[in-house]
């Protein structure tokens, strides 16, 4: 007599008739589902035309991006490829298997309906008593391009790829001139090659010469070189402002090099998905200017931003050298506001607001490069990102 259980992966059923025995009832794709179908929709449905064959719903295309981004999955090829193998997804689906081109064509399309489902997903938290905006905290941080940073133009390189391409082309016309008929066609065509890519040389300059860049990548020309620790990486700005309880209230993807001038446009941000500005704003030394903190006082809004100096007190206890006292008096109000003992208090939360959110997305669920090219594909695959993030937190927080 064996010990063993049965085993025969011939057998008629591997799962259960029911995907709910097999996962559990408060597995993830089940409230992802019941989340999207309480959606309103109308907003992917409107980008369609009348005209055309049968395409997937925009529910079915929006729960398979939603739970893959969720589980770390950002490729469409691979969100095919588990479609087919994952119960979930499979769930998710209903038995349909969309491809990558149409994944991937939903994912591009609808900019401005994934913004609207953002939205409806905060609203919903807040109507749960979660998402409150009575402290907020704002941060950035790099995303790489799907671009080689090595395929780049410069002013330099053009001028010289022209002339070497020039040179080719009268060396082909001589070799034309010179061999027999029969052997002209080849070399006719490397010719033809040659002047082709010779054409585009004028756009490049001029594309190079309206962005304003010493470097600009050919495969993304909207990427741009940003500093980070490591050195200088080819890509965007992702930029996020967190509730207290952990939740993206508002993002957005920037070609900014530095923080300074993304503090205000995200304040505003979390008002206008809010319908009301942050009681307290916290950000660190990056996002420091003297006109970004007259503004906030302006609007009567209590911020928690130091400069440098005092960032480095903050951070290592000791105190800021004589000659860089501010000469500045709303910059004197808010280092008293952040040496008093409330201050740092309040100043101690934005380390543990923001920055898990942060290494959530880029560590656990794929966002340290886009998968999209161009300024308004990357903003969708952030948004794509954040409102994932949002929903698996939702979801976590409800089955506490």
């Amino acid at each position: 007599m064996t010990r063993f259980l049965p085993y025969n992966p011939e057998q008629a059923y591997l799962v259960p008739p029911s995907v709910k025995d097999e996962l559990g009832a408060d597995h993830l794709c089940f409230f992802v589902h019941a989340v999207v179908e309480r959606l309103d929709l109308s907003a992917f449905a409107a980008a369609y035309s009348a005209e055309g064959g049968a395409l997937y719903h925009p529910a079915l295309l929006l729960k398979l991006w939603l739970y893959g981004y969720a589980v770390g999955l950002t490729s469409g090829r691979r969100l095919e490829q588990r479609t087919k193998e994952d119960l979930a997804l499979r769930y998710l689906a209903g038995g349909a298997r969309p491809d990558q081109w149409a994944l991937s064509a939903f994912r591009r399309r609808h900019a401005r309906g994934l913004n609207d489902v953002f939205t409806q997903v905060l609203e919903a938290a807040r109507a749960q008593g979660m998402a409150r905006v009575g402290r907020v905290a704002i941060d950035s941080t790099r995303i790489r391009a799907a671009a080689s940073r090595d395929r780049i133009d410069t002013q330099q390189r053009l001028r010289h790829e022209r002339a070497k391409l020039r040179r080719q082309v009268r060396r082909w016309q001589k070799a034309c001139d010179a061999a027999d008929p029969d052997e002209r066609g080849g070399l006719q065509v490397q010719r033809a090659q040659a002047e082709k890519v010779l054409e585009e040389m004028p756009r490049r300059l001029e594309r190079l010469r309206k962005s304003g860049q010493a470097k600009l990548s050919r495969r993304d020309p909207d990427a741009r070189f940003l500093r980070e620790r490591s050195g200088f990486a080819l890509g965007y700005t992702a930029e996020v402002a967190v509730s207290d309880d952990h939740f993206i209230v508002a993002q957005r993807v920037t070609q900014n090099a530095c923080d300074q001038a993304a503090l205000l446009p995200m304040v505003e941000e979390v008002e206008r998905q809010c319908g009301s500005p942050p009681a307290q704003t916290l950000a660190d030394a990056g996002f420091f200017s003297l006109a970004n903190i007259t503004e906030l006082a302006r609007r009567g809004l209590d911020a928690y931003v130091p400069d440098s100096n005092l960032a480095r007190e903050l951070n290592t206890g000791q105190k800021c050298p004589a000659h860089n006292r501010p000469r500045h008096a709303v910059q004197q109000r808010m280092r008293q506001k952040l040496r008093s003992p409330a201050g740092r208090a309040v100043y101690a939360r934005r380390k543990a607001v923001v920055e898990p959110v942060l290494g959530v997305l880029k560590q656990q669920r794929g966002m340290r490069q886009f998968r999209t090219r161009g300024l308004a594909g990357v903003a969708v695959e952030f948004t794509l990102a954040a409102l994932a993030y949002n929903l698996s937190h939702l979801f976590q927080r409800t089955q506490v």
